[in-house]
């Protein structure tokens, strides 16, 4: 059975779950946390395995034992059903645990994220940060330093030029949070093989995709591939956002993400 881990939770009413990027943790979706509980949803935004002294999942590092965790939570939680959103590499658990577990996945909205489908976007993006963070290391002696310099220089490079200042530092903050051996088996897991992307035609739920117009992790491009292969998805692209539209324009993402939920909320028990 899979360890519970952590989570901060807020409100009542139909649940989502938020799962975030490798690059954060549930800081990543601070800001929607209190606005959907504010909207009559139970919010949950959880640190994966490996994040804010979470055990890494049983097994080691896998889409499949991610998605399991997140479905104990919800299990232990007594959650039958949920909205599930995720960030990046959250995206990617997202699919997975609908995939695996299709009766416990309402709806999924899929940001700035997914399974890349060739291969060397993937490398590229797992390289990108591989590099960074060992540049970072290599010119830093102590930990906090270097995960504050890998801040600094990855949501540089990542973020788009009309960004909230507010979100773009809170982004910088969640990072410097991030457990650098649990990030590194992270990239590594992402940089080997996986079928997600060739499952994704069989996704069942209707599917929200965000990406931002200036993301050079998974451009809009990119997340227009995506939904083209899954069955009843829209994308919407955010301008001038990089690569964490929930927190550099969250009134504009908020209001793609409560649209979306407020067309299936009738059916929610």
């Amino acid at each position: 059975m899979s360890l519970i881990p952590n989570f901060a939770m807020l409100g009542s009413g139909p649940t989502v779950l938020m799962l975030h990027d490798a690059d954060t943790d549930h800081l990543g979706f601070a800001p929607q946390v209190e606005l959907l509980a504010s909207q009559g949803y139970r919010a949950i935004a959880w640190d994966m395995p490996g994040y804010h002294a979470n055990p890494p999942p049983y097994g080691g590092y896998s889409l499949k034992a991610l998605a399991a965790t997140a479905d104990g939570l919800l299990e232990a939680l007594k959650i039958g059903r949920a909205h599930i959103v995720g960030h990046g590499m959250g995206a990617m658990v997202a699919a997975e645990l609908a995939l695996r577990h299709p009766t416990r996945v309402r709806s999924l909205s899929l940001v700035a994220g997914g399974p890349a489908l060739e291969a060397d976007s993937q490398q590229h993006w797992v390289q990108t940060r591989q590099q960074l963070l060992a540049q970072c290391q290599q010119q830093a002696s102590t930990e906090p330093v270097q995960m504050q310099r890998f801040a600094e220089l990855l949501v540089q490079l990542q973020s788009g030029q009309q960004a909230l200042p507010e979100g773009l530092q809170l982004a910088r903050h969640a990072i410097t949070q991030i457990q650098p051996l649990a990030y590194g088996r992270m990239l590594e897991m992402l940089a080997g093989p996986s079928t997600l992307a060739e499952r994704l035609p069989h996704l069942s739920q209707r599917c929200l995709l965000v990406s931002g117009g200036q993301d050079v992790c998974m451009p809009p491009q990119r997340m227009q591939a995506l939904a083209d292969l899954l069955p009843q998805a829209r994308h919407e692209s955010l301008e001038g956002i990089g690569h964490w539209p929930q927190l550099e324009s969250p009134d504009a993402f908020e209001g793609l993400l409560l649209d979306f939920l407020a067309t299936q909320r009738a059916t929610v028990h």
